[in-house]
């Protein structure tokens, strides 16, 4: 076995890592939130409350996209044909554009409920 084969059966177990941690990142997220949502919907139907779960679990969907974008980085670093870099690049841009838009409607929800509560401007508190 030469180092070349030792450093890319490093590398997939690495890659295999990071997208599980990716996955249960986006799991426990899930479920989380679920739980909240759960929580809320007893307690009160306040809009903010469901705002919150949202954020929360919005927050978790950015990292868990983070981790699974690593992998695949991970995964074109050793030997990458041009098809790998093609796929990669492909895959970059609809995570990237995905955790744009996750992160502007995280803001985006921030700001309103800032202003619902008085508008300070501050973040409001986990719920």
């Amino acid at each position: 076995m030469t180092v070349e084969d030792r450093i890319g059966d490093a590398v997939n177990v690495l890659v295999t890592i990071v997208e599980a941690a990716g996955a249960v990142i986006i799991g426990v997220g899930a479920l989380v939130a679920f739980v909240r949502l759960l929580m809320v919907a007893v307690r009160s139907r306040d809009t903010a409350s469901f705002a919150l779960v949202r954020l929360s679990l919005g927050r978790y969907l950015v990292l868990g996209l983070e981790f699974q974008l690593a992998g695949d980085i991970l995964r074109t670093a050793i030997s990458p044909s041009f098809s790998d870099i093609g796929q990669l690049a492909a895959i970059a841009a609809i995570r990237t554009a995905l955790n744009y838009s996750l992160r502007r409607e995280i803001d985006e929800e921030r700001r309103q409920l800032a202003a619902d509560r008085g508008g300070t401007g501050e973040v409001p508190p986990r719920a």
